[in-house]
């Protein structure tokens, strides 16, 4: 496949990146066709991005490696890493309902290539690593993947996404092997919306994969839910009440735009008409003191054993204290969910470039973030990749 890039902004030849300060605003604005380079392999998929450049950044923690601090000062320490793009379920806001194409298995990166990258991450300041996909209970040395970052000496907290199709069978030996924190995913509490919503059936897989988690002693479990107008904005209350006598964390999700998703303003359910409702049917709900870093506005309901959360990427965004990068399954660096240029570490890593080559490109990438993602309506309209191909 081919990359669509100004070739001027190409500072490294084992990687394909954009810089969208030299290329993305112009090429917003400018009727000229961009320039086509033809690598003779399948490329990074890197396009132009609108994002700020000034925002009231937040400095985190303390950086042990000037690699993962970008030019507003925030320090990286948490990586998500996509192990696969293949999903068991087709949900709506994920991808289109004829699927999307998949990057064949032999470009994938390798269980090796994972640890190997993850160790430069975590040797230099990375703390906490997401294991997503697609859906991350698909890929068959999931075990194996846990059990060798459990090794790596720094990093405190493995946590994964998942769908919970197959994860209440799996999650015992996860658990041994060092997977520390969970997210299911959950959108709705009706088993015949369930298989709309997702285009399969599973929803008592789901649950039976919660109660699992629990009984493990998971603390909290975290259930992420996209709330869309029209779809499940009916049950935001009975979401709510799952945190009752359970250690629950109910996320509710704003909706955002990705390829393929059909984003729609008219479909985004903003934070505050969320929690207006919330607090229109629950008493003493409270905010809670959240770290500089969360991606979450975190409260708590009297009388309920969990908690209630809010990701408001549209609405109120969280840029200033952003402390996460992303590592595709196809082997490319994404410092923001939002912006579109991606770097290639595997790439490189084919080519024999050894860790310290790997480290400066990594640095390259994160000194390039914004400071801040575009507005919704920006971000709609600016080409990115599938969220199943980003990893959730």
């Amino acid at each position: 496949r081919c990359l669509l890039l100004d070739p001027r902004s190409i500072y490294s030849p084992f990687c394909s990146i954009v810089d969208p300060m030299r290329v993305g605003l112009r090429s917003l604005t400018s009727n000229s066709a961009p320039t086509r380079v033809n690598y003779g392999h399948r490329c990074s998929n890197a396009y132009s991005t609108c994002c700020a450049t000034k925002p009231e950044v937040q400095p985190v923690e303390t950086p042990s490696s000037d690699m993962l601090v970008d030019s507003f000062g925030r320090f990286h320490n948490y990586l998500r890493i996509s192990l696969t793009e293949r999903c068991n379920l087709r949900c709506q806001y994920c991808m289109p309902a004829e699927g999307v194409e998949l990057t064949p298995k032999a470009e994938l990166l390798s269980h090796d290539e994972i640890i190997r990258i993850a160790n430069l991450f975590v040797t230099s300041g990375v703390d906490k690593i997401r294991l997503t996909g697609g859906e991350p209970t698909v890929r068959k040395d999931l075990e194996d993947i846990c059990l060798h970052l459990s090794g790596l000496k720094g990093l405190k907290t493995i946590a994964m996404t998942t769908n919970g199709i197959v994860l209440s069978k799996k999650l015992p030996r996860l658990k041994e092997c060092g997977l520390s924190a969970l997210n299911i995913s959950l959108d709705t509490l009706i088993p015949a919306k369930f298989e709309f919503m997702t285009r399969r059936k599973g929803h008592s897989k789901v649950m039976e994969s919660i109660d699992t988690a629990i009984q493990l002693g998971y603390d909290p479990v975290k259930i992420n839910c996209v709330i869309m107008r029209g779809m499940n904005d009916d049950e935001i209350c009975d979401f709510v009440e799952l945190t009752r006598h359970k250690p629950i964390n109910v996320r509710f999700i704003e909706f955002m735009p990705f390829d393929g998703n059909v984003w729609n303003v008219k479909k985004l359910v903003p934070y505050a008409e969320i929690l207006d409702k919330v607090r229109q049917h629950f008493k003493g709900v409270e905010r809670l003191q959240d770290h500089p870093s969360d991606t979450a506005k975190n409260f708590k309901i009297d009388g309920h054993v969990g908690t209630i959360s809010f990701i408001t990427s549209m609405t109120e965004h969280f840029c200033a204290g952003c402390n996460r990068l992303r590592l595709l399954a196809d082997g490319n660096f994404k410092v923001c969910l939002f912006g579109p240029s991606e770097v290639s570490l595997r790439e490189p890593i084919h080519s024999g470039l050894d860790d310290a080559g790997l480290k400066e490109i990594i640095s390259a990438a994160v000194k390039r973030k914004k400071a801040k993602h575009a507005g919704m309506f920006d971000i709609a309209k600016t080409a990115n990749r599938p969220m199943i191909h980003i990893g959730g």
